[in-house]
């Protein structure tokens, strides 16, 4: 099968562009992924998420993906969070990977082809640093650091749209007798008393951020990969950083093609740790399924700001809940062929938006068009025909895969009552409505609207759902 044309947005150019691939039929792809020294919040499960899907698709599409996404495991801020806490450095990023991967599973993201860690690639990152030095690209300062030379890249700021002279003309007046310009950025730090470190040319020490991410993108991927990813707050520094440094050290291209996410904010402002303006998957999750955070996600154009609150993941639930009831009316509905090729003209709506720049609000419209023509089906090999091919179209998005019952009857954590309670309570009104007494009955339906519990009333019988 030939391969669809696909457009994705390339922060380098500002526009979008048709993704072809440095070899046929395979694409490699490099997200920054997680410092670990704290549990991941809603911001990061965006990016996550985002580049789930995007790697979902593309495989979908049937290109054979390599999917790279790193972890941070030695950074000031895990330095200084272990000395907090009274704890080696190893048991703190143990504890956060572990709380890293339970997050990113509830939200139902595939793990990566490939995820490096940091402290495995130090070597590398000495002799990238080496070879910047070496070709002009990076100095020694005198305390035992070592920076890149800004002035030695012509094309720095090419992807932040960032002029270098405004940068510099911007920055405050710092005394650093080790720096040449305030615009270099440190590649290696000299070691400080109790710091991990690594013996290296210019003394024992430790990396900077940004060069890890160009050494463990390239022992991946290679010297030239396809798409580098990550949220819009990495372009400048980091990625503006990476790029310099990668194409300093080898004279190539590095990532042909970048996206980035749109931040989560909250009141108008983005979602961080350093503002303090944060909920923790974790925190959302113990109010909300995980699907439901995911389908909120989703739903937003991945480029988008995603606004966060109660009332959009309100309206994801309700959204979701949608898709589901019609699922609940047949819920073994053989999966047809869902692939770009498929002749139905939803599947081929379908693609048409994930191909334009993985466009998820249109996809999510053809999903709710098959759950309309689902329910308005006038017999049932009708209606399987189109519910097959609505869980086969959620599966490209990681949707849809759960038990229409079980997912209805989930909830936050003691979200209503537990089921058993649930179950108690609805077989009481059934009983009351069977005795005629219909104000115990009308009692214990309003009881259980009290807490978010929506019964439906059938000539085969009574089903209950959280709202």
């Amino acid at each position: 099968m030939a391969l669809p044309t696909i457009t994705v947005h390339d922060s380098l150019t500002r526009r979008k562009e048709a993704l072809v691939t440095r070899e046929p039929g395979k694409v490699g792809i490099y997200v920054c992924g997680i410092t670990v020294y704290d549990l991941c919040h809603l911001g990061h499960a965006r990016m996550i998420v985002v580049f789930d899907v995007v790697q979902r698709y593309l495989k979908a599409a049937g290109y054979q993906v390599t999917y790279v996404r790193n972890i941070t495991d030695i950074d000031d801020k895990i330095i200084k969070r272990a000395n907090e806490n009274g704890e080696p450095i190893g048991a703190l990023t143990a504890r956060m990977i572990e709380a890293m991967d339970q997050d990113f599973a509830a939200l139902g993201c595939e793990k990566p082809t490939q995820e490096p860690r940091a402290t495995q690639h130090v070597a590398g990152m000495v002799r990238m640093i080496a070879t910047l030095e070496g070709s002009g690209h990076a100095y020694a300062g005198k305390s035992g650091d070592v920076y890149y030379k800004v002035s030695s890249f012509a094309d720095y700021g090419q992807l932040s749209g960032k002029d270098p002279e405004d940068l510099r003309a911007g920055a405050r007046v710092e005394v650093d007798a080790n720096k040449q310009d305030p615009l270099d950025f440190v590649l290696w730090k000299h070691a400080k008393p109790n710091e991990p470190y690594w013996d290296s040319p210019w003394g024992i020490g430790r990396p900077g951020w940004h060069i890890e991410c160009s050494v463990m993108s390239q022992a991946c991927l290679g010297e030239d990969f396809d798409i580098h990813g990550g949220g819009m707050d990495l372009k400048f520094p980091h990625h503006e950083n990476e790029i310099a440094q990668s194409r300093g050290a080898t004279g190539k291209g590095f990532a042909k093609y970048w996206l980035h996410n749109g931040f989560v904010t909250i009141d108008d402002e983005k979602m961080s740790k350093s503002l303090g303006n944060f909920f923790t998957i974790r925190e959302v999750l113990a109010k909300y399924p995980a699907e439901v955070v995911r389908f909120m996600i989703v739903g937003s154009h991945y480029r988008s700001p995603l606004s966060h609150s109660d009332a959009q993941l309100d309206q994801a639930k309700a959204g979701l809940d949608r898709l589901y009831l019609a699922l609940r009316a047949e819920p073994d509905s053989p999966v047809p062929d869902v692939g770009p090729g498929a002749s139905d003209s939803a599947a081929q709506r379908f693609h048409a938006a994930m191909q334009d720049d993985f466009n998820t609000p249109e996809a999510y419209a053809v999903l709710f068009e098959l759950a309309n023509q689902a329910n308005a089906a006038k017999d049932a090999a009708q209606r399987r025909e189109r519910l097959g091919l609505l869980k086969g179209l959620g599966a490209v998005l990681g949707l849809l895969q759960q038990d229409p019952e079980a997912f209805l009857k989930s909830g936050g954590a003691a979200a209503g009552g537990d089921d058993a309670e649930i179950d108690a309570l609805v077989a009481a009104r059934i009983a009351a409505r069977k005795a005629k007494d219909f104000k115990e009955s009308d009692r214990l339906r309003d009881e259980l609207k009290s807490r978010g519990i929506l019964l439906e009333d059938s000539p085969s019988g009574t089903t209950w759902r959280r709202s």
